[in-house]
């Protein structure tokens, strides 16, 4: 099995990744217990996202990159799935799902850290048909 090496992205790309992220929690209207959870840092920690709010690069940790990226394609996921309602779109993540036992996306993630993150995304991976 060949490895690709993955560089971490430059400071500019970083800066962006905060911008989008922290946008996107705020469609998803999440409060700052559930975006921490999300990024996977402390609930204690508000000046990191504060600072993504206003700009400040995400981490070059390996974790927080992939969950962003994860997030991104959930959104992706969801805009794909609902293009015509955009606020459906935005409010899944925080509604009830069968799928997930009653639980919201959102409570997944909180709950499963990482790997609750993982199922949300294979879920709408496979409601797309991927």
């Amino acid at each position: 099995m060949e490895h690709q090496f993955q560089a971490v992205p430059h400071k500019d790309e970083r800066s962006s990744l905060a911008t989008m992220v922290t946008r996107l929690f705020e469609h998803w209207e999440l409060s700052m217990v559930e975006q921490a959870s999300l990024l996977g840092i402390s609930e204690s920690n508000r000046a990191t996202l504060s600072g993504y709010r206003n700009g400040k690069p995400v981490s070059t940790n390996r974790d927080q990159l992939d969950r962003i990226g994860h997030m991104l394609a959930i959104h992706k996921n969801l805009r794909l799935l609902f293009p015509e309602n955009r606020e459906l779109a935005y409010r899944w993540m925080k509604s009830r799902n069968k799928a997930f036992e009653g639980l919201s996306p959102v409570d997944v993630v909180v709950e499963y850290g990482f790997q609750g993150l993982l199922m949300v995304r294979g879920y709408l991976d496979r409601a797309r048909g991927q």
